[in-house]
């Protein structure tokens, strides 16, 4: 679905270029569930700001769909760790916004809001304001305007580092749910190892450096079996992953 081709992208520091990207090559399957974890500053966001097309790269090409990617594409969503929820428009007019942006008839879309926000959890709470929310709601609402676009791509930000671990844990549910129903192909950046291993179907493990490199790929088809998070399996990989973040060399 996606080919990432000899991409550069680099940035003036004072009298310096500095390389963020060298002629990275990367590509991403359809319907695949691809996890990016690394260090703080390796270049994990700015893949994904690339990809969405608020980055354009300095050199290479990326393409979507066998549509090089020129401008930001109707059919990607995006979603980030502040949630991005207007603070005047309560539940369900935040998760509409983006149909009515794109003038969508309100006879059109409402029912698939309705549909949307009772599976997101959030039917109780659809007339309360973002002030009035946990945080694991004010995400679900995010996600929840997400997949009223239908999109066919899914990028995440660290959607869910803000919550405590039992919230996080629901939600990690709630996205493997979605992603398995939905089959969308997803891109989804992390700090967190477990995370990783629990919902990446593969797994990229980047360098801490300029400019930025892969160190590890991690295939995980076992993403998605239930009871995955207690086997050795899945321990193993955990450790592995952690090897490679402290500095250890990919097999």
């Amino acid at each position: 679905m996606i080919e990432v081709t000899n991409c550069n992208l680099a940035y003036v520091q004072g009298t310096t270029s500095v390389k963020i990207y060298n002629d990275f090559n990367l590509t991403i399957e359809t319907g695949e569930s691809l996890v990016l974890i690394g260090p703080s500053g390796c270049g994990k966001s700015t893949l994904l700001y690339l990809l969405v097309g608020l980055l354009r790269p300095t050199g290479g090409e990326i393409t979507i769909g066998g549509e090089p990617l020129k401008k930001a594409r109707q059919q990607t969503a995006i979603i980030l760790q502040e949630y991005g929820l207007f603070p005047w428009l309560n539940v369900e007019q935040n998760v509409r916004l983006g149909l009515k942006v794109r003038h969508q008839p309100k006879r059109v879309y409402q029912s698939l809001v309705d549909e949307i926000i009772h599976k997101m959890g959030l039917a109780d709470v659809c007339h309360h304001f973002p002030s009035q929310l946990s945080g694991g709601q004010k995400q679900r609402v995010a996600l929840a305007r997400a997949l009223t676009l239908k999109p066919d791509l899914l990028l995440m930000d660290e959607p869910l580092s803000a919550l405590d671990a039992l919230t996080r844990e629901r939600l990690q549910e709630l996205l493997l749910e979605i992603w398995q129903e939905e089959r969308l192909t997803t891109v989804l950046v992390t700090h967190s190892i477990e995370e990783a291993v629990y919902l990446g179907s593969r797994i990229l493990v980047l360098k801490n450096g300029r400019p930025t490199e892969i160190v590890g790929e991690i295939h995980n088809p076992q993403v998605g079996q239930k009871g995955y998070r207690q086997t050795s399996d899945f321990f193993q990989k955990a450790t592995y992953i952690r090897s490679l973040l402290e500095g250890g060399t990919a097999e």
